[in-house]
């Protein structure tokens, strides 16, 4: 397990830092010192290290979705890794704040794919006795803190929004899409006013990361409550991977509907 999670954590100390690295070839490596293990195993193993991640709001390696009902012991020797990676969550520190331009792509529409497939439980750890890998900072809600990264954001889907009507036809409509969060400000509870095909309006929230599809991502009451008024129009735009090879997935209606909610924080006065 040590070995497995050392592993782990230097491919994505390679990744933060935007330095290439070979998945395949860490794997083999691993091979010779883990007895009668396989590359899936380990792949399997990798899996349960990102889950374990995700879960304390830490980055993972976007190659390895979150497998969860990760062991207690897996548990127990990532928070000791963690416990004096300082430089691997100095990396963390950087790349979450780090400002952000808006990537280019060859086929802006190619990057349209499926909403990912997230199962009902948590990533939680199999023995429900084992401790939970805490840290003083949750990275990913710090890296959805950062502005520019929202920005770019925006202006990629708006981007994405102008192609998407063009390529059928429909000029006049491109040319009317608003950016709102600009224009009007964040009240609105959306970021950019675009259309359908049809000429009925689109409303869309956009939310950035350069992390996996599986990363949760924070709305306000003002979007969720937006999304409950008008849901027949509003559209949950998730990019992700923004790093580099950006992709995109839709979520229509209201968010209560499409989207699992967790309260994050209160706002709170004095009785």
């Amino acid at each position: 397990m040590e070995a497995i999670v050392d592993d782990y954590l230097s491919m994505l100390a390679s990744e933060l830092a935007g330095t290439p690295y070979n998945k395949t070839t860490h794997r083999r490596a691993l091979l010779p010192q883990l007895s009668g293990r396989t590359e899936q195993s380990i792949e399997f193993k990798h899996a349960n290290v990102s889950a374990a991640l995700l879960d304390a709001g830490f980055p993972y390696i976007a190659g390895y979705k979150p497998r969860s009902n990760y062991q207690g012991l897996l548990t127990e020797v990532l928070a000791e890794r963690m416990s004096v990676a300082s430089q691997l969550q100095e990396v963390a520190a950087v790349d979450a704040d780090r400002p952000m331009v808006v990537p280019e792509v060859d086929d802006i529409l190619a990057v349209l794919t499926a909403p990912p497939k997230v199962g009902g439980e948590a990533h939680k750890a199999a023995e429900s006795s084992s401790p939970a890998l805490r840290l003083t900072t949750n990275y990913i809600e710090r890296e959805a803190r950062n502005r520019s990264l929202g920005v770019a954001g925006e202006l990629f889907v708006l981007n994405y929004e102008r192609a998407r009507l063009t390529h059928v036809g429909k000029e006049s409509l491109a040319a009317r899409i608003e950016h709102t969060s600009k224009v009007r400000g964040d009240y609105e509870g959306y970021d950019i006013l675009s259309f359908d095909e049809s000429g009925a309006e689109r409303l869309i929230e956009v939310k950035t990361t350069k992390h996996g599809a599986v990363t949760p991502f924070f709305v306000s009451r003002n979007e969720v409550s937006a999304s409950e008024r008008r849901s027949a129009l509003y559209h949950v735009y998730r990019l992700y991977g923004f790093r580099q090879s950006p992709k995109l997935y839709t979520l229509s209606g209201a968010i209560s509907r499409s989207c699992q909610l967790s309260a994050a924080s209160f706002l709170a006065l004095p009785r």
